[in-house]
C-alpha cells in the first residue's frame, strides 16, 4: 500500500487537491517507487487518511487510469498498471567503483565458493520455520506496545548461559544487546564509545566492511600486520602507541585463520587496562572450529572490563534473520542501554523469541555439531580436488575457507570477476588488506558453499580461469 504522507497536499496552492494527489502518484509511478502491481489504497481509505473529500480522491484516480497508470477492479482492488520496462525510470545504479558497489557485488549469491554465507543442506529449515510460525503468531495476537530496545529478555539469557558454557563468557542478560548482526553491533559500540578522531589499531588483513564501520565513525585507521601469533603487537606499540581502540578476530583471525596467543592476549589486556583503551573483539567463526577446541573469548579472561564481545547469528544460522549481540562491559551496560533505545533497538520479537527457543530446545547446539562434521567433510573433499591442481604451499585452511595463494603479478580481483559468470563467487585476499602496498594476491574458497556435486568440474574451470588471466598479465 502506498504510504499517504508520500503525498505533499498543500491546501493554499493553486492547483486543486485532486490535481496534486493525481501528480503525487503519478510522479511516484514513473520514479519507480510504486512499482508496477503496487496495490494502491481504496479511494474512500486514502481520502479518510489524507482528510479530504472522496470525489477529490476518485477523480485523481479517474485521471490516472485515463492515463494507464493504474487499474482499478472490484475483485482486484486498485492496483500501479503493469508497463514497459523503457517507460518505468529506477533508481541509478551507483557508481563505479563506490563502495556500496564493491559491497553488493561480494553479498551477491547464491554463489559456488561464496563466503560468509551458511550451507543450505545441513539446515534444519522446517523445525525452523514452525517455530517462527508459533513466534510470528505470538507477536501479531500480543498488546501492540513497544518492545524492549535492548532485545527480548528470552534471548538475551539463551545467549548469556551459551556464552557461558561455549565461550567461557561470565556475563548477566542485562549485558547483553540485541543486535542487527555484526554490523549493527559494530555501529551500536562506535555510537557508544564516541572515538571520532581517536586512532584504532585494525588487523592487516581484515574484513573490508569493518575497516569502512570505523572509517565512518571519524576514527584514524592504524594497520597491524598479522603472524601465526596474531596481531604483532610490537610493531602497533612501536608505531601506533597512541591507539584508543583495538579491533582484533582473536579466535580465528580473518581471513588467514590464525589464533592470537595467550602472551599476546595478556600484553593486550594489560595495555588496554593501563591506558583506557578499549577493545572490541569480533568473535569470527569461533563457534565453527573445525579442528580442536576453539579457543576461550577474549572477553573471557578480561578482568578490567575493557573488552566489548560481539558476536552473531549470521554463519551459524542465516544472514537473512539479521541478528547477533554486543556483550557491554559492565560500566558501559546503561550507556549501551540508552543509545539503543534511542538510536538502534533490536530486532522485532517475533525472529528473536524463535532463536530463543531454538537454543533452548538444544537445537543450536545439535545444529553446530552436525554443520562442523559437514564442513570438514567438504573442506577434504575441496582439499582433494585442489591437491593435483596446486602445489602445496599454495593451500591453507584458514576458517570455513580454503585459501590458494597466487603469484604477486596475477590479479586476484580479476579472476573473482571472471569466474562470477561462472556462478563461483571466491573471495580476492588481496581486498582484505589495508594498502595495495602490503597486499597478497590469492582467492579465499568458502567451504560452506563449495558444490556438493561436480566439485571437480568447478575447481576445473576455476584453474582454467586462472590460467586464462595469467596468460593475459603475462602478455
Amino acid at each position: 500500500m502506498v504510504n499517504p504522507m508520500n503525498l505533499n497536499i498543500d491546501r493554499s496552492a493553486k492547483a486543486s487537491l485532486s490535481e496534486q494527489i493525481r501528480r503525487g502518484l503519478a510522479k511516484a509511478i514513473e520514479d519507480g517507487v510504486l512499482r508496477p502491481g503496487a496495490r494502491l489504497p481504496s479511494w474512500q481509505d486514502l481520502a479518510a487518511q489524507l482528510g479530504v473529500a472522496r470525489g477529490t480522491v476518485r477523480s485523481a484516480y479517474e485521471k490516472l487510469a485515463a492515463a494507464q497508470l493504474i487499474e482499478a477492479s472490484r475483485a482486484r482492488g486498485t492496483h500501479v498498471a503493469q508497463r514497459p520496462r523503457m517507460l518505468t525510470r529506477t533508481q541509478p545504479p551507483p557508481g563505479t567503483g563506490t563502495f556500496l558497489e564493491t559491497y553488493l557485488e561480494m553479498v551477491r549469491g547464491p554463489a559456488f565458493f561464496q563466503m560468509g554465507v551458511p550451507a543450505t543442506e545441513t539446515f534444519p529449515a522446517t523445525l525452523l520455520a514452525r517455530i517462527r510460525a508459533h513466534a510470528v503468531r505470538a507477536e501479531a495476537g500480543a498488546p501492540p506496545l513497544y518492545p524492549d530496545p535492548r532485545g527480548e529478555l528470552e534471548l538475551r539469557r539463551e545467549i548469556a548461559g551459551y556464552l557461558a558454557v561455549a565461550r567461557g563468557i561470565n556475563c548477566l542478560p542485562s549485558q547483553v544487546i540485541v543486535t542487527g548482526g555484526f554490523a549493527g553491533g559494530l555501529g551500536l559500540t562506535l555510537s557508544v564509545l564516541r572515538l571520532d578522531g581517536r586512532t584504532a589499531w585494525v588487523e592487516d588483513p581484515s574484513f573490508p566492511w569493518s575497516r569502512k564501520g570505523l572509517e565512518l565513525a571519524g576514527l584514524s585507521l592504524a594497520p597491524i600486520p598479522v603472524d601465526r601469533d596474531g596481531i604483532d603487537l610490537d610493531h602497533a606499540l612501536r608505531h601506533h602507541p597512541d591507539g584508543k581502540l583495538v579491533l582484533v578476530t582473536p579466535g580465528q583471525h580473518a581471513p588467514l585463520g590464525y589464533t592470537l596467543s595467550l602472551e599476546r592476549r595478556l600484553r593486550l589486556l594489560e595495555w588496554s587496562a593501563a591506558n583506557n583503551v578499549w577493545v572490541i573483539e569480533d568473535d569470527y567463526l569461533s563457534e565453527l572450529q573445525l579442528t580442536g577446541r576453539a579457543a576461550p573469548a577474549l572477553a573471557s579472561v578480561d578482568g578490567d572490563g575493557r573488552v566489548i564481545h560481539i558476536g552473531s547469528f549470521s554463519k551459524t544460522i542465516s544472514p537473512t534473520i539479521r541478528l547477533g549481540f554486543v556483550i557491554a562491559p559492565a560500566e558501559l551496560v546503561s550507556r549501551f542501554a540508552e543509545v539503543a533505545a534511542c538510536l538502534a533497538p533490536a530486532q522485532g520479537p517475533a525472529v528473536q523469541l524463535a532463536t530463543a527457543e531454538f537454543m533452548r530446545e538444544g537445537h543450536y547446539i545439535r545444529h553446530l555439531r552436525r554443520t562442523k562434521r559437514a564442513y570438514a567433510a567438504k573442506r577434504e573433499a575441496l582439499l582433494a580436488r585442489l591437491r593435483p591442481l596446486a602445489s602445496a604451499d599454495q593451500l591453507s585452511t584458514p576458517g570455513l575457507a580454503v585459501l590458494l595463494k597466487l603469484p604477486s603479478e596475477t590479479s586476484d580481483l580479476a579472476i573473482a570477476r571472471e569466474v562470477s559468470a561462472l556462478g563461483m563467487s571466491p573471495a580476492p585476499l588481496s581486498a582484505w588488506y589495508s594498502s595495495p602496498a602490503t597486499a597478497q594476491s590469492g582467492l579465499l574458497l568458502g567451504v560452506a558453499t563449495a558444490p556438493t556435486k561436480n566439485l571437480a568440474r568447478s575447481c576445473d574451470r576455476l584453474f582454467e580461469a586462472i590460467r586464462r588471466v595469467s596468460g593475459l598479465r603475462s602478455a
